[in-house]
C-alpha cells in the first residue's frame, strides 16, 4: 500500500501518517522529491482499512500495490535510482559499461585488457575470480590469486572491477576487496545469498535467472534491498527459450518492461545472451536503443584459447569498434558515452 502525501505537506502530518503505520505493526518506507513525497507501506495490509488513512491530513491519496515486490516498484519511488560507485555512479545519464574476460587467467592477461577496455572507453572492469561452471571439470577459476590481479588490474588502470560472488561465505573478503559484487544468474534466486549481501551497503549487481519472469526477478532484487542495501543494479543477460542457434535469448523487451516497473537501473550482458562473438555488437547496439543504463562486455586478448567463454568474448580492437558503434544511438537516447 503506498501513501501519496500533498506537496510540501507539513512535517507533523507526516509523522502523524507514519506513526500509525508503525502502531500497526507495519514497516515504513519513505520517498521524496521535489515535487512527491510517498508513504510505502511494508508488510502484510489486508487488514489496513485504507480509509482511515485517506481522512488524515495532508494525505492525498492511497494507492493498492498487488505486486509481490514493493521497494523494487517506482510506485513506491518514482525516480530512477543512480547507484554511487567510488567516484562514478550507474544509472545517471551517462552509460556504464562494464568490460573484461570470462575469466581472471594471469596477472598480465587481465592487465592487458583493462588498459585496453579502459583506452576504448570502458567505466568498470570485470573478471571472475570464483567461476560457477556448469561441468565439474570446467575450469573454477583461480579463486583468490584471481581476485589479487584484479585488484592490481585495478590499481593500473583506476577502474571499479566487478566480480561474482558464489557464496556468502567470501563476503566479508568481497566488502573489502570488491567495488562492484555480482550475483550470477544460477544465484538469483538463491534467497540466502540475497539476504547476505541486503546486509552489506555495497553496490549489487543481479543477474536475472536463466528461465526467470521479470516479476521474479524484480521479487530477487526485493529480498536485496528489504536487508536496507539500496545499491542494486539490474542486469538482463538472456533467457532460455526453444531456440537453440543461440546460448540464450536476449529478453529486449525486458528492459522497457523493467524501467516502467522499477527505479533500479538496467544494464544487459549481450555476450551471455548471444554466446556468439559477432553478435555482442548488435545486441549491444539494440540494448541502448530501448534505454539500458549501460552495457556487461565479455573481452578478451586471445578468444580463441581462452579458458572460459572464448566463443562469446571479443577482442580489445572489436570493443573499440562497438563502443564507436553505440556513440550515435547513445545521442539519440541522451546518454553520454
Amino acid at each position: 500500500m503506498i501513501i501519496v502525501m500533498r506537496a510540501n505537506v507539513d512535517s507533523h502530518d507526516a509523522d502523524a501518517v507514519k506513526n500509525k503505520i508503525a502502531n500497526l505493526g507495519l514497516e515504513v518506507y519513505e520517498s521524496k522529491g521535489l515535487n512527491y513525497h510517498i508513504i510505502g507501506i511494508i508488510g502484510d495490509t489486508s487488514n489496513v482499512d485504507d480509509e482511515s488513512f485517506k481522512t488524515m491530513k495532508g494525505v492525498e491519496k492511497v494507492i493498492h500495490v498487488q505486486e509481490p515486490y514493493k521497494r523494487a516498484s517506482r510506485l513506491f519511488h518514482p525516480e530512477n535510482s543512480i547507484i554511487p560507485v567510488n567516484e562514478t555512479s550507474i544509472g545517471g545519464e551517462k552509460l556504464a559499461i562494464i568490460a573484461g574476460p570470462c575469466s581472471v587467467e594471469s596477472k598480465s592477461q587481465i592487465t592487458e585488457i583493462a588498459i585496453e577496455v579502459k583506452k576504448a572507453g570502458a567505466g568498470f572492469l570485470r573478471g571472475g575470480a570464483f567461476k560457477p561452471r556448469t561441468s565439474p571439470y570446467s575450469f573454477q577459476g583461480l579463486k583468490e590469486e584471481g581476485l589479487e590481479y584484479l585488484k592490481y588490474a585495478k590499481e593500473i588502470s583506476k577502474l571499479p572491477i566487478v566480480v561474482e560472488l558464489m557464496s556468502a561465505d567470501k563476503l566479508e573478503m568481497y566488502e573489502r576487496e570488491v567495488d562492484i559484487i555480482q550475483i550470477g544468474a544460477r544465484n538469483m534466486q538463491n534467497f540466502d545469498l540475497l539476504r547476505a549481501v541486503g546486509q552489506t551497503r555495497k553496490p549489487i549487481l543481479l543477474k536475472r535467472g536463466l528461465s526467470a519472469t521479470i516479476e521474479e526477478f524484480l521479487t530477487a532484487a526485493e529480498y536485496i534491498l528489504a536487508g536496507g542495501n539500496e545499491n542494486v543494479i539490474l542486469c538482463e543477460r538472456g533467457i532460455r527459450t526453444f531456440e537453440t542457434y543461440t546460448r540464450n535469448t536476449l529478453d529486449i523487451s525486458a528492459i522497457p518492461v523493467i524501467k516502467r516497473l522499477s527505479h533500479l537501473p538496467v544494464i544487459v550482458d549481450p555476450s551471455h545472451a548471444s554466446g556468439i562473438w559477432w553478435m555482442v555488437e548488435p545486441l549491444a547496439m539494440a540494448a541502448i536503443a530501448v534505454g539500458a543504463d549501460g552495457l556487461m562486455i565479455e573481452v578478451h586478448n586471445d578468444p580463441k584459447n581462452a579458458l572460459c567463454d572464448g566463443n562469446q568474448s571479443i577482442t580489445p580492437e572489436n570493443f573499440r569498434h562497438l563502443m564507436n558503434s553505440i556513440k550515435e544511438i547513445a545521442q539519440i537516447r541522451n546518454r553520454k558515452l
